[in-house]
């Protein structure tokens, strides 16, 4: 399939001075809110103020400028679900999506987006009173060049999504509507949240930003032949095997660049490759070992330290015998040899270093050669994006000690205090943009003309060297 690429060059924050992080930005865009069995029509429930309902699994959510602007160069997203009335192991993710500029609500077929994180929930009883959470916790500083950009936030918004699969079942079909006492009659699933929190790292200096999305949650089968379709649809290149390849245009090289690949098995049953570990192979512009950019077999691991969330007696945390005896399952990785993730846990997002990408045409493969589907059941959907900039940590050998900046939080003045020796050569200051607002070589600083907000202070001394403060504008 070929595919140009959709976004380049994009702006990264810029910021990449030596000084402290700043105070962690926190913010919530979904608080507690409900979803709904997903084989169902769509209900008409009410939603979260400031939300859409794409379905009753999924709710999107505009981030605001001031939102974004508030953010530094590191993040971390936090998701967290309460169980109401589904009580099975389900795939669950966290995306954003690219937006038109101003537009109130969008269609969900119609937009670009990407994953920022999957997860899969526990089996949870919601009468057990503790823990009646499960927290889930995705680091994503890459993401901050995507939300920085002003090239990107002058075409479209950014809005997350935050999807929860749930199905509460019935007579006849087992579930959480006859397997837990109050959920008869019901359609609600889930509870889900979704924070974020962000500090500014001085010390890392991030160059121009390169971004693509190449696929999202493309269900990799071998059974289907693959659709033609712009970062979703099915199948594989070759029925009978499990392959997929996309074909992208890089314009210009690309540093540091990285495949960000998330895939999980699901199927049905004990002879679906649910429960069959398979090695999943990566490429870059070949099918040979020495194009092979990462291999990797999900699961393995020990699923114990998540057993607390799973209030809800399964055959996955216990060995269940025949006779109807069952013991717990050891908290050891060869008890779990046979395991590709854990109820209760975060799907990991992969990454593949790929180097310098020159510009030119590439294409992203993926191969999983042992896998199988039985009866023409099971998939592993795939999300995939390629990424890239250059990154520098800065020198901690430099002492700053002597550089400090009042009042902090200022109205109009501030003041640039440094040591006896030292001699100011320039004053910057950047907004969290990475923009230039106003330049100078005095240890004054008039702000009253700025708006409020956050801003860095980048000083540079006569030895040429450069120290940075954050000074907020009320």
């Amino acid at each position: 399939m070929k595919k140009t690429l959709l976004i380049v060059t994009l702006l990264a924050t810029m910021l990449g001075f030596k000084g402290h992080a700043q105070e962690a930005y926190n913010v919530t865009i979904f608080d507690q809110a409900v979803y709904y069995g997903m084989y169902e029509g769509t209900v008409s429930e009410p939603i979260p103020d400031g939300a859409i309902r794409n379905s009753n699994s999924s709710y999107g959510k505009k981030l605001t400028d001031e939102q974004i602007d508030a953010m530094g160069n590191t993040l971390i997203m936090n998701v967290t679900l309460n169980p109401l009335c589904d009580n099975y192991d389900r795939i669950g993710n966290a995306n954003l999506a690219f937006v038109p500029k101003n537009a109130t609500s969008y269609i969900y077929g119609d937009v670009q987006r990407i994953e920022l994180g999957r997860f899969i929930t526990p089996f949870m009883d919601k009468n057990v009173a503790t823990p009646n959470a499960v927290p889930y916790e995705f680091e994503i500083d890459n993401v901050t060049q995507i939300l920085h950009d002003p090239i990107l936030r002058a075409q479209y918004d950014f809005w997350v999504e935050l999807e929860v699969y749930g199905y509460q079942g019935g007579p006849g079909q087992g579930g959480a509507a006859v397997e837990i006492e109050g959920c008869a009659g019901r359609n609600d699933v889930y509870m889900g949240s979704l924070s974020f929190t962000s500090t500014y790292n001085p010390n890392i200096t991030r160059g121009l930003n390169h971004f693509m999305p190449l696929a999202y949650k493309f269900e990799l089968k071998n059974y289907v032949e693959a659709t033609e379709t712009n970062f979703q649809g099915q199948g594989t290149d070759n029925v009978g095997q499990t392959v997929r390849k996309i074909t992208f245009t890089v314009p210009e090289t690309i540093p540091n660049a990285k495949f960000y690949i998330v895939t999980s098995n699901h199927g049905s049953g004990t002879n679906g490759e649910e429960y069959v570990r398979r090695t999943h192979n990566i490429f870059l512009d070949g099918s040979n070992t020495a194009n092979r950019v990462l291999q990797y077999r999900p699961g393995g691991v020990s699923c114990v330290p998540y057993s607390v969330y799973n209030t809800q007696f399964s055959c996955i945390y216990n060995i269940c015998y025949p006779n109807g005896t069952y013991a717990p399952r050891p908290d050891i990785n060869s008890e779990w040899s046979w395991n590709n993730w854990c109820p209760g846990n975060k799907i990991p997002t992969r990454v593949a270093e790929l180097g310098e990408l020159t510009a030119g045409e590439h294409f992203f493969k993926i191969t999983v050669p042992t896998a199988q589907f039985f009866n023409n059941d099971g998939y592993f959907p795939m999300s995939v994006y390629v990424q890239g900039y250059s990154e520098t940590l800065g020198d901690e050998s430099f002492n700053q000690s002597t550089f400090s900046i009042a009042p902090n939080p200022v109205n109009e003045i501030a003041t640039i205090n440094i040591g006896a020796n030292d001699i100011i050569k320039s004053v910057t200051i950047t907004n969290t943009l990475g923009q230039v607002v106003q330049q100078g070589n005095s240890a004054t600083v008039n702000m009253s003309s700025l708006q409020s907000g956050i801003y860095i202070v980048k000083v540079q001394f006569s030895n040429n060297q450069v120290a940075t403060k954050k000074i907020i504008k009320k």
